[in-house]
């Protein structure tokens, strides 16, 4: 059994292994942003269609509704039955679903492989992070999952930019990038092992001792605080290509640049995590997150000219970088083993519900008050949360 464990750890420190696990996590965060530059043509396509502007912003965000309600049934299923194997599953109905959009000649038809794909993504997102804190621990898995957010950056760089390049010449195109899952099965077949896991049967005694070890207080802060960053990110593919084809008219091609922009630099702030942790706590680093997007928001939202709006998006993806990492890593430092697949799939669930809330809760609003003030209110909720932060802060200090 040593010689087993040992020679599991050995396969998951080497290189296929993590650039396994990196690529597939680049499928992930942004799989519904891909499809963000083709929205005003989708729009103009299907204009004869009865609410055309919710149901194509729909298209957008109605896999991460599926994701959230998805994420909790995938967590309890990989702390049962095993990590590899519906990850294998995940990344066959990520590729179909996903490109589906492609061939499908209905908006209802679209909405429905998109929720497909929404099922697929809470499968490889949790997946992919539980199998990252059972594969490393300590440093190691700090660095790694900031290599992993970084990564997920990177792939919105890639797919966003491509997805509007291929908008410029027609719509449909983006949806066939969603093919790239289906190149990563036989490296994850391969490469990727099922770990060893200790589930010892629960006593009476160890079975409270669980129960008293459960952050459920910080767990329940950490979901809060996903929800709520991600109705504010997602103001960005959902509602950017408008805005900037208000005020800039820009094409798909310059709205899918700006986007990847914002991503870019998320990547990059994400990757330099560790080095941040190791000077600074978690509440620090939400409070520097937050305290960006606040900026990045109010420059947005102020802009009047697309080099403005860059700027704002480079703030902004500065503390959207620092985010994930901060919150996957708080949780599976203080999670028991036997829950860790459970507490994942909250955080994704919650992660995801933002997601899918955002444009419905900012449709409405920008309606009445404009994108521009849209953006400046956002703005005004990051500071919310910054003063927040710097209360727990001193608090626990």
């Amino acid at each position: 059994m040593a010689r087993l464990e040992t020679t599991i750890q050995e396969r998951t420190n080497s290189l296929p292994v993590k650039l396994t696990l990196l690529l597939v996590s680049t499928l992930t965060v942004m799989a519904g942003a891909t499809i963000a530059p083709s929205l005003p043509a989708m729009r103009e396509h299907f204009a004869e269609v009865s609410s055309a502007d919710y149901l194509v912003r729909l298209a957008l965000t109605l896999p991460a509704l599926f994701i959230a309600l998805g994420a909790p049934f995938v967590g309890v299923a990989i702390d049962r039955l095993g990590r590899k194997p519906l990850l294998l599953f995940s990344l066959v109905l990520y590729g179909i679903a996903g490109s589906s959009g492609f061939v499908l000649s209905t908006l209802g038809l679209i909405l429905v492989g998109r929720a497909f794909l929404g099922i697929s993504v809470a499968g490889i997102m949790t997946t992919a992070t539980t199998l990252i804190a059972d594969y490393y621990s300590g440093s190691a898995r700090a660095q790694f999952l900031g290599l992993q957010a970084g990564f997920m950056g990177l792939g919105g760089v890639l797919f966003l930019s491509l997805g509007g390049f291929l908008a410029d010449g027609n719509w449909r195109s983006p949806f066939l990038i969603y093919v790239m899952a289906l190149v990563l099965v036989p490296f994850t077949a391969t490469f990727l092992p099922e770990p060893q896991r200790n589930q010892p049967t629960l006593t009476s005694s160890n079975a409270t001792d669980t129960a008293q070890k459960f952050p459920l207080n910080l767990v329940v802060l950490t979901y809060g605080i996903a929800l709520i960053t991600q109705i504010v990110f997602y103001l960005i593919p959902t509602q950017l290509p408008f805005y900037l084809q208000q005020i800039a008219n820009a094409s798909p091609s310059q709205s899918g640049l700006a986007i990847a922009l914002s991503t870019l630099f998320s990547a990059t702030s994400s990757i330099l995590y560790r080095q941040v942790k190791a000077r600074l706590g978690f509440i620090a680093i939400y409070g520097i997150a937050f305290v960006n997007m606040a900026l990045g928001y109010g420059l947005i939202g102020w802009a009047i000219g697309y080099a403005v709006v860059l700027v704002g998006l480079a703030i902004a993806g500065i503390g959207l970088g620092l985010l994930m990492p901060n919150m996957n890593l708080c949780l599976t430092s203080v999670t028991p083993d036997a829950f860790r697949g459970r507490v994942l799939s909250g955080i994704t669930t919650s992660f995801f519900l933002g997601q899918f809330l955002s444009p419905l809760l900012s449709q409405p609003i920008s309606y009445a008050v404009g994108l521009g003030t849209t953006y400046g209110l956002a703005a005004g909720l990051m500071l919310i949360l910054t003063g927040f932060a710097l209360v727990l802060f001193w608090r626990w200090r």
